[in-house]
Formats: structure tokens, sequence, C-alpha cells
């Protein structure tokens, strides 16, 4: 008995327990309404201060705003029956502040084709912008602007190879062109690849669900210590706005190929100094054989030295099969594109370790890289 009217007892306390503090969270809130005359505004319920991620959130785009830049473009059309000239505008997006010098970074996508650049500050102010380089390869093109004294500070550029997927990252741009827009996320997926433009394709891409939207290409993708981690570049969307699948250049990419476009207005990854392509890629997989064809050696480059033989014609017609390459420092080669992205990862002077596929046997040559031409 003692035990069947305890429950009911407990039942009560506990929604009295309930109905107070209803009554003391609700009354205040009750006589800031009925306290309030007719037609007159609300009163202003205070809060307290912001969470502390909110408030990192918005010191890190404040520190980076104005280092974001919008390009718009414009391409040059010829009238065919008046054969006067004139700009129209061609499309938009973003791009930042690479160095002192007045650089600015963004997508190869979004200034090919056009005639004419105009990069304007997060200050409102506006700069005719010249070419520097691009490497389509990447979807990587630099610009430079005089902004005199008063240009923006760069971007803190941090590294990329270092990435962990469910890390936090942070997407400013212009999409749609609305003006230097956050948008938040994480990291979803590492050493994605996409088709390229010209039948390339691009390797290595950070993948993330931060909203990146038509407008966004050329933007920075940043890590929660506000440094540069990559540029956003493409979406995976079948209605062409974001579905939470972005991608973007790797920093480390980057700061790769931006430096030599600055330097020579190309990018040139290292090379053998052999040549290689799809059609051998063809006739190996016709032999059953997986590696990339040494078609050609250039005399006096880094494969010559090291001794590798190319395919020739036979006196008879016939294809004499030269070197494979079958691995570089461990990795296997299964083509002609797996050797691109491997050199790609190297620098002129790394001495890299080749396998080679040299008739029935296997055999391993080091080889100083060159430069690219």
């Amino acid at each position: 008995m003692a035990k069947d009217g305890f429950l009911p007892r407990l039942a009560l306390v506990t929604l009295a327990a309930m109905l107070v503090v209803l009554v003391w969270r609700g009354v205040p809130l009750l006589e800031a309404v009925l306290g309030s005359p007719p037609g007159e505004p609300r009163a202003i319920l205070p809060r307290g201060d912001l969470a502390s991620s909110e408030q990192t959130t918005i010191a890190l785009f404040e520190g980076a705003r104005d280092s974001v830049v919008s390009i718009t473009t414009e391409s040059r059309v010829v009238d065919f029956w008046t054969r006067n000239a004139y700009d129209v505008p061609r499309g938009s997006g973003s791009g930042f502040i690479w160095d002192a010098r007045g650089h600015v970074v963004t997508n190869n996508h979004v200034i090919e084709g056009a005639t004419r650049a105009l990069v304007r500050l997060a200050d409102g102010r506006a700069y005719p912008a010249r070419l520097v380089g691009t490497a389509p390869e990447h979807d990587l093109a630099v610009l430079r602007i005089d902004a005199g004294a008063e240009q923006p500070l760069p971007l803190a550029v941090g590294i990329s190879k270092d990435l962990q997927v469910g890390q936090s990252v942070f997407a400013i741009g212009n999409p749609f062109g609305l003006d230097w827009t956050l948008t938040t996320g994480i990291v979803s997926a590492l050493d994605r690849q996409l088709p390229g433009q010209r039948g390339a394709v691009i390797r290595g891409l950070i993948q993330t669900d931060a909203a990146i939207n038509p407008g966004n290409s050329g933007g920075p993708l940043l890590d929660s210590a506000g440094r540069l981690i990559g540029v956003n570049t493409a979406i995976y969307s079948p209605s062409g706005s974001s579905a939470g699948i972005g991608f973007a250049v790797p920093v480390d990419t980057v700061n790769r190929v931006v430096p030599q476009l600055i330097a020579t207005g190309r990018y040139a990854p290292p090379t053998l100094g052999v040549a290689h392509d799809p059609r051998g890629d063809a006739m190996l997989a016709r032999a059953g054989i997986s590696g990339a064809m040494v078609l050609d050696v250039t005399p006096g480059g880094p494969a010559d030295a090291a001794g590798l033989r190319a395919a020739r014609i036979t006196p008879d017609g016939r294809l004499s099969l030269g070197d494979v390459i079958v691995s570089l420092d461990g990795a296997p080669i299964g083509g002609s594109d797996d050797l691109r992205a491997a050199l790609d990862q190297r620098q002129a002077g790394d001495a890299v370790t080749l396998g080679i596929r040299r008739g029935d046997r296997r055999i391993e040559v080091t080889v100083t890289l060159a430069a690219g031409m």
C-alpha cells in the first residue's frame, strides 16, 4: 500500500516542480507582452554574450574579408554589320590578395576568354586587372592590380597535406553577385578528382559541404585559424546551385603553381625528358601491359642520362617496345595521366626512383628531374 501511494505523490511533486519552472520562465515574457502599450514596439529581451564559436567565426570573417575580391569580366565583341567593337559583360567570380605586390589568385575558368577584368575590393574601390598567367590543368590564374599603399593585406597561407575529414572550413566569395558571403562547413573528403578543361583531370581536390555557388569560384577556403587551405573551384549539382558538394584546389598545389605563374607567366611541372601520352597507354592496354610507354627520350635530358630507352619503329614498320614506366618512388604508374600527376607533385632537382619494365625484366633507375619547358 505504501508503494502504491508513493508513485502518485512523486508524480504530483514532479508536476508541481515543472509548473514552478514554467511560471518562473514565462512570467517575464508575459509581462513584456502585456505591458507594452497598444501600437508600440515590443520590449527588447536582452541576450547574453555570443557563443565562443560565434565569436571565432565573426573574427575569422572580419580578418579575411578585406583580402577577398570580386572579379567581373568582359569580352570584346565586333558587330558583324557595322564592324564596331564593344565590350559586353561576360561573368563574375571571386579571388583573393596573394602578396604585397598586388597579385590576385582566382580560377582560370573565371577569366578564360575575357578581354578585360575588373577587381573590386571590399571597401568599394575597383581596379583594372592585368593577366599574369594561367594554369588550366589546375584551374588557377593570377591577375595583378595596382592599389597603391592602401592595398589589402594578403591572406595567411596554411597547408593542405595534413587536412582531415571533419575539419571545419569557411568559404568567402560572391555567389550570384551577393558580395562577400560567408558559408561554413567541414572537409567532406580528400583527394577527389574532376574532369577539367581540355580533357585534363584535376586531381587532389578538397571536397566540402560549405555552400559554394556560381560566383564563389576563385574565392578562398579557410581553416578555423583563418589560413588559406584551398581555392573554391567547382560544385557538383544537377541544378547548378549548391547541393552540399563543392570542391577546392588544395593550397599545397596553389603554393606550388602560383609562384611559377608570377615568375614566368605559365606553369610547367618538372620533367623526366621523355614523351608519353594516352596513345601509348592504348597500345599498352591492347598488349595487356599497365604503365606509361616511353615514346621518345629528349637528348641530353634526365631520362637520357639515366639510360632510358624509347619505343622505335623497326625497318619493317612494326613498333618495337622500349621502356615502360610502371612506378615512381614506389607508387604504381598505370598510364601517362598517373605519371603526369606524380611529376606534378615534385620539383625540379628532385631525385626520383623509376620502376621500369624493359622487355621481360623489371629494373629501377634514379633520375634527377629537370625544370619543365
